[in-house]
């Protein structure tokens, strides 16, 4: 199989345009982690990695959502990268850290259902906002600490969405709950699934590397603004 993106036209995208959309995305996934992490200084490090490390992934896919980033997978004769890794899985493909989760045909299923589902509901860039909030602090993730407060900030997130949708859609009695429905659905969606079936392709992309320089960054953006006061 050959992943491809579907563009508007109908007409199909080479896999590596695919892989490059999904770098965009992760981009601004990782400047909406690091800006909410602004909210959440008064957590320990640890339940900040664990997190960051359990949530970019749902993140990245609900950013595809957002940025209408479609794709398809299709059988091709050519024996590629990318072609054995949405198969079977390669023996010379980049290692590294983490469990490799070559995708199956229910994973790739599962990410389009979702991404349909979120078309469907044409969702408002505000609305992604608060979902992403909802999604990232999430109070249910084992081996945190600080689990009330996590947990304030996600109601606090799930309350912003649910008064922006009976302000906006005030006809629409299902749109709230329609929304939250269609987070259950990113559940069972894997980081190593997102890794090896958009970043792998590309090369070995350290994805804990990538979070824990933005972890970094806010470390370091906080002690400055304590060592000013």
């Amino acid at each position: 199989m050959c992943l491809q993106i579907q563009a508007e036209s109908g007409a199909q995208v080479p896999p590596h345009i695919t892989c490059a959309e999904a770098s965009a995305v992760l981009a601004k996934t990782l400047t909406f982690i690091k800006e909410r992490a602004l909210l959440s200084r008064r957590l320990p490090r640890g339940d900040q990695l664990t997190l960051v490390r359990r949530c970019w992934a749902p993140l990245l896919v609900l950013g595809l959502a957002q940025d209408k980033v479609d794709f398809e997978t299709v059988e091709t004769s050519e024996t590629s990268i990318l072609h054995k890794i949405l198969t079977y899985g390669p023996a010379n493909s980049h290692k590294e850290s983490g469990d490799h989760h070559s995708p199956s045909a229910a994973d790739i299923q599962t990410i389009k259902r979702f991404l349909v589902k979120c078309w469907s509901l044409d969702i408002s860039p505000k609305e992604y906002a608060y979902l992403k909030g909802t999604l990232l602090f999430n109070p249910e993730l084992p081996g945190l600490h600080y689990v009330g407060y996590i947990q304030s900030l996600q109601q606090e997130a799930h309350e912003a969405l649910k008064e922006y949708v009976k302000s906006i859609y005030t006809e629409d009695q299902s749109r709230f709950f329609n929304l939250i429905i269609a987070l259950t659905m990113l559940r069972c969606i894997s980081a190593s699934v997102i890794v090896e079936l958009f970043f792998r392709p590309i090369g070995n992309v350290n994805i804990d590397d990538k979070l824990l320089d933005v972890l970094c960054v806010d470390s370091k953006a906080q002690a400055t603004e304590e060592i000013s006061a």
